[in-house]
């Protein structure tokens, strides 16, 4: 009476699990997106850190200035970002995973066919038919009680 009924979800399995894909990637868009704009505003506070307030002016390693290399650095890191987010993850998402765990699923189950075949080609069971009773199983059966047990 008092007890709260506990409502049943109607969304099924495969919708919440494309759900769940579908917020994993809206994440990681948006993190790609605040990466970039990290990269911006860092890059643009650097070139003011040295042009502007002319911080390490003399330091130019390889004859370039010192910010040039970070921001080099960091926009290669960016790229790396980006590629994983939208090329990695578009070829390698869930549905390469499920395909990918089917095909070693299928791989697996005919290796396993092969084996058996082998096995049974190999070491045959034989039939009732070649089977042969040994000794004691004649001596103990009792369908024959006219027959002595030490013979």
């Amino acid at each position: 009476m008092f007890s709260k009924k506990k409502k049943d979800s109607k969304i099924d399995y495969e919708q919440q699990e494309l759900y769940e894909n579908a917020r994993k990637r809206a994440k990681e868009k948006k993190r790609l997106f605040q990466h970039f704009v990290f990269f911006l505003i860092g890059s643009v506070f650097l070139i003011v850190l040295n042009v502007v307030l002319g911080y390490k002016e003399d330091f130019k390693p390889l004859g370039q200035n010192w910010f040039v290399w970070i921001v080099l650095l960091w926009a290669l890191i960016f790229i790396i970002h980006f590629f994983n987010v939208f090329i990695v993850n578009s070829f390698m998402g869930k549905d390469w995973e499920a395909r990918e765990k089917d095909r070693l699923i299928k791989k697996q189950k005919e290796k396993i066919a092969k084996l058996q075949q082998e096995v049974e080609r190999d070491h045959p069971i034989p039939r009732e038919t070649e089977r042969t009773t040994t000794p004691r199983q004649e001596r103990l059966n009792p369908e024959n009680p006219d027959k002595p047990i030490n013979s």
